[in-house]
């Protein structure tokens, strides 16, 4: 069990498994000063992957009830702490009910507030390196390796009816273990018709290179196991065949990243574009970090969080 103590100046916790090895440690700081945020500071809460509903209750207990305690960004924990915790909750908003998933721990009102930001932060992401008109375009396939939260915040940010006909034919969403399968499956069953959703049980990282040779050119591969970052290796084996001219995104971007080191391996013969998950980190965080401390943050200031935070990482 994590001992909890009172904060003593406005403090955003971290819940994640190796949160001290974020660079998000070192950036808040900076990011404080430019914001205007003189005394917050950030703290990082370690939970083992599935950890019981007790420990999760503990911490979110601590948050609303702790007056300097303003609230949280959730990274692995995003689905049971959802399940173990949201009667502890006065307001959730919509994508956290219905992805069933809370990535946002705020305070408003008196009330303690969940939010699931992922399908903005993931979509931000996705805008900076998706040409436009890219599925209207090529007709590519999705393959989300991992059935967590981060993929199911993709599959409903690229099938929105705003996009008209330019969402992909096919998404398939492949994991390891049955039950999140299932349980994606029922919270996406109402996703835009225009896209055909599939749920692919495999086992092992052999499994999804049967998977990931199975997809048409021009498709977007997404490592969403948590696997680099949170456990080692890659959801794939080193004899994978990536589809010519994809798209290939490691979301994470610090750890060991076996999974981006196959994809560039065949980047030049295969053209791909390869992108890791800075720009993921850098929305998730100053979402998460607006909803906390209830300040706009977004044109000019964005890009300049952007920029400090490149510095600071440039400095490791």
């Amino acid at each position: 069990m994590n001992s909890y103590v009172t904060a003593v100046q406005p403090t955003i916790y971290f819940i994640g498994v190796t949160t001290t090895q974020s660079s998000i440690m070192r950036v808040f700081p900076e990011w404080a000063k430019a914001l205007g945020l003189k005394d917050a500071v950030i703290k990082g809460i370690d939970f083992k992957p599935h950890s019981s509903p007790e420990e999760y209750r503990e911490a979110v207990e601590f948050i609303k009830n702790d007056p300097l305690s303003l609230g949280a960004l959730v990274t692995t924990h995003k689905i049971d702490l959802y399940h173990a915790c949201k009667d502890q909750f006065e307001y959730l908003d919509s994508y956290a009910v219905s992805l069933g998933e809370i990535s946002s721990i705020s305070k408003k009102d008196g009330k303690l507030c969940g939010h699931a930001k992922d399908p903005i932060s993931s979509g931000l992401a996705l805008e900076n390196f998706v040409p436009a008109d890219y599925w209207k375009t090529y007709d590519g396939d999705v393959l989300l390796l991992g059935a967590g939260g981060s993929s199911l915040a993709m599959s409903m940010y690229l099938t929105q009816e705003k996009f008209g006909d330019n969402v992909p034919g096919r998404i398939i969403i492949a994991n390891r273990s049955v039950p999140r399968l299932e349980s994606a499956k029922e919270l996406l069953k109402d996703l835009n018709p225009a896209t055909k959703m599939e749920y692919i049980h495999n086992p092992s990282p052999a499994d999804n290179d049967k998977t990931l040779a199975s997809l048409k050119p021009h498709s977007l591969i997404v490592n969403a196991t948590g696997l680099g970052k949170d456990a080692p290796g890659s959801p794939l084996t080193d004899d994978c065949q990536f589809p010519k001219d994809s798209l290939v995104w490691e979301i994470n971007y610090r750890g060991n990243l076996v999974f981006k080191d196959q994809a560039d391996a065949q980047k030049r013969d295969k053209r791909l574009h390869v992108e890791d998950g800075w720009i993921y980190f850098i929305h998730g965080w100053t979402q998460v970090i607006s909803e906390v401390f209830h300040l706009p943050i977004e044109g000019e200031i964005l890009n300049e969080l952007s920029e400090i935070a490149k510095k600071v990482q440039s400095q490791k």
